[in-house]
């Protein structure tokens, strides 16, 4: 099955957006305990609150989905988008 040029773009900008979020999500903690750079860790939490629970009697499955979104978060999502633009 031959991938075309299209999907390969495609994941191309998933893994590289994934990667912006995660390492701006990480210098974002890091930043939380330098005075001048804190207000990179401001954000706001997404998600459910209490998970989904399926009991099937013999499979129990319980479902939750939380995102934390920080000020670096989207700086790495620009930066990514920037960087998937110039290749």
């Amino acid at each position: 099955m031959a991938m075309n040029r299209t999907s390969k773009n495609t994941w191309a900008l998933f893994l590289l957006i994934l990667a912006g979020i995660v390492l701006g999500g990480f210098i974002g903690s890091f930043a939380e305990g330098v005075p001048y750079l804190s207000w990179l860790n401001y954000g706001m939490n997404f998600g459910m609150d209490t998970p989904l629970a399926l009991d099937f009697k013999v499979i129990f499955l319980q479902f939750q989905i939380k995102l934390f979104v920080n000020i670096t978060s989207i700086i790495g999502t620009i930066i990514a988008i920037i960087i998937y633009k110039k290749l």
